[in-house]
């Protein structure tokens, strides 16, 4: 299989890549996620992450920071409750760059490490995926359950080993503490 991997961050990460290696399988890891907000924050998860994953011998592809094209994207989503329509608008543009990168690099199949979130809803993230993946003849989306077979306690291990950033919203301005109600 050759794999591309969305990562969102090296805490969700880290065991995703560790199952991956001892499969042997040898991901490339896509770094792309406009939602992150402020910059400050987006650049804190995408260098921890990055170094993390070239300590490893693995390549990381940065995405860049759209954070106003994520803007237009979710434009009117901005009050929907964490697992709304805001979120799989989101999941839908990050994986759809995602395939696209997977089908230009020659690739045939990618994952994300979003749904090794407790936040997350895999039903979404799955929904994204596979609408993505049928943009783009030839590529597969893979839906794997990142929180079982102990990765989810495998996370929590990697996450104190490392002393990884654990950060306490996915993201976006919309999912912040203080801009909850």
């Amino acid at each position: 299989m050759k794999l591309l991997l969305h990562t969102c961050c090296a805490p969700c990460s880290a065991a995703i890549i560790e199952y991956l290696l001892a499969q042997e399988i040898r991901p490339v890891l896509f770094y792309f996620n406009p939602n992150i907000y402020p910059l400050t924050e987006y650049e804190l998860r995408k260098n921890e992450c990055t170094l993390y994953v070239q300590s490893l011998g693995l390549e990381i592809i940065d995405g860049d920071y759209k954070h106003e094209e994520w803007l237009k994207d979710i434009d009117g989503l901005e009050n929907e409750p964490e697992r709304g329509r805001r979120c799989l608008s989101c999941f839908k543009m990050r994986l759809f760059a995602a395939a696209r990168l997977t089908y230009e690099k020659g690739l045939d199949t990618f994952a994300t490490t979003l749904g090794s979130s407790r936040w997350k809803d895999l039903k979404q993230i799955a929904e994204a995926g596979y609408w993505a993946a049928g943009q783009f003849p030839g590529i597969r989306f893979w839906e794997k359950n990142w929180r079982k077979e102990g990765l989810s306690e495998r996370r929590r291990v990697l996450l104190q080993v490392n002393g990884f950033y654990n950060q306490t919203y996915c993201g976006c301005e919309f999912s912040k503490p203080n801009n909850r109600t």
